[in-house]
């Protein structure tokens, strides 16, 4: 009788253990998700006089090549999908070029609201592959915006 009630307890714990390992690899993955979006756009608005791209692999993201006359770092490491378990990102490409990552997994989120309001489209989510950081020019940060704008140009 005590063995059964122990196990039924230990699977209980188990269950919620579970559930709020999973709720910290949310978290991880809205954080590593918006790093990368942050680095694809400033790969992208740090692209040398002419026209304007999105780098073609991850690394590029780490040392920027394209400026001789300096190295720039876009992102501090390659972070590691925290979902899928070491399988790689995917990626959502525009040609050859990437603006975008997003996780392999097909499990269903358990975050479901409360999103930044770029990101509101995730509570439609059903599972990880719909949670895509996508750069593009219109979520750059609003208070850099308004700095751009009030600070004059010499």
């Amino acid at each position: 009788m005590v063995i059964a009630i122990s196990g039924i307890a230990l699977a209980g714990v188990g269950i919620v253990w579970h559930q709020q390992a999973q709720q910290e690899n949310e978290k991880e993955l809205l954080y590593i998700g918006e790093q990368y979006r942050k680095a694809i756009l400033s790969y992208y608005e740090n692209s040398p006089t002419g026209v304007q791209q999105f780098p073609k692999t991850l690394k590029d993201l780490l040392t920027d090549e394209r400026m001789p006359d300096k190295k720039i770092h876009h992102i501090r490491k390659l972070y590691a999908d925290p979902i899928s378990y070491g399988k790689p990102w995917e990626l959502v490409r525009q040609g050859d070029q990437i603006t975008g990552v997003y996780s392999s997994s097909k499990t269903s989120p358990i975050k479901k609201n409360g999103f930044p309001a770029s990101y509101e489209s995730f509570s439609e989510a059903t599972s990880y592959q719909d949670w895509k950081f996508i750069a593009n020019q219109q979520q750059t940060n609003p208070e850099q915006k308004l700095l751009q704008q009030t600070i004059p140009k010499q």
